[in-house]
């Protein structure tokens, strides 16, 4: 566990926010000495954070023992150098459960999935989030999407509660977004933080970035750090032609690939794994592999990523 507090660190990103894929070994077991190599290169190659066991880490596939090993592992190999931030969810007795195992493995937050099967009224949503916030010390951040859509009273009332401390959307409603931001504000004093988190979040962060929104997840930062931390830096430093030519280039074709197959979001991002050597295995059920034709598309395009890199924008 890092010593600062992780609003203090995650307000002012140095890089991307990293979500490392779940290794396997041809058995189907968890491999953990792969899953430590993937997340020490990502904190190597520059991540600001790892998002240890959320949804790109196949939460929902994981053991509690898989997953406070998970946990462990990527503390470990962090090093204290960036925080850890660990998933938690299911029902409000078991997304507990995997809180206090999280924190028992080092973590420095929790990410709070939304919960299993059941479409919730608002004040059982809040009550599900002040319940597992209060059964750890760990600063939590709420993911809003699927059948956990917040309104801004719901949000002000989460920002409210002592160890909540941000809002990860990936809910794309940005209507909504700029109502909550805007309630909170209003209503709360203090930083709270904001995060987009679409499905290839660089797509989207443009508009994000419109709301003050500026913490971001990348999954394409699993697989290309580089190309990920060219896009951060560029939006950063405000340099429009990098961001343009990276999107053009790189984001929006992928997104298109990943529209092609339901579980894309997390199998073909570990596909873009393996095809860059290290060989994270498969995912597992109800998930399905990319089809071949697909992981193919997917080689071209990073493939393409160096010259996207290596463009003269003064052109």
């Amino acid at each position: 566990m890092t010593s600062a507090p992780l609003a203090a660190r995650l307000r002012v990103p140095t890089g991307p926010l990293f979500f490392p894929v779940t290794a396997y070994g041809q058995d189907g077991a968890v491999d953990l000495d792969v899953y430590r190599a993937h997340v020490r290169h990502g904190v190597e190659a520059g991540a600001a954070a790892v998002f240890a066991c959320c949804g790109t880490g196949e939460f929902h596939a994981l053991t509690p023992e898989e997953f406070e090993a998970c946990v462990r592992a990527a503390v470990e190999e962090t090093g204290g150098r960036v925080p850890v931030v660990a998933g938690a969810g299911y029902g409000t007795a078991l997304a507990v459960r995997y809180a206090r195992l999280a924190e028992a493995a080092g973590a420095d937050g929790l990410l709070l999935l939304p919960p299993y099967l059941v479409v919730a009224a608002q004040e059982g949503l809040l009550r599900h989030y002040r319940q597992i916030a209060a059964a750890t010390a760990l600063p939590v951040i709420v993911y809003q999407r699927d059948n956990a859509v917040l309104t801004p009273e719901t949000v002000v009332g989460l920002a409210r509660t002592d160890g909540i401390i941000g809002l990860k959307d990936g809910l794309g409603d940005l209507d909504l977004l700029q109502r909550i931001v805007s309630a909170v504000r209003t209503e709360v004093p203090g930083d709270f933080l904001y995060f987009n988190g679409l499905p290839t979040a660089e797509q989207t962060q443009l508009a994000y970035r419109a709301l003050g929104v500026t913490l971001y997840s990348s999954a394409v930062f699993c697989f290309l750090p580089e190309l990920a931390l060219a896009f951060h830096r560029a939006l950063t430093t405000g340099d429009e032609a990098t961001v343009h030519r990276l999107l053009d280039g790189f984001y929006r074709p992928f997104v298109e690939l990943r529209a092609r197959g339901r579980g894309y979001a997390v199998s073909l991002v570990k596909a873009g794994v393996r095809l860059r050597g290290l060989d994270v295995g498969e995912v597992r059920p109800p998930l399905h592999e990319a089809r071949e034709d697909h992981v193919k598309q997917l080689a071209r395009l990073i493939e393409r990523a160096p010259a996207l890199l290596e463009e003269d924008t003064t052109k």
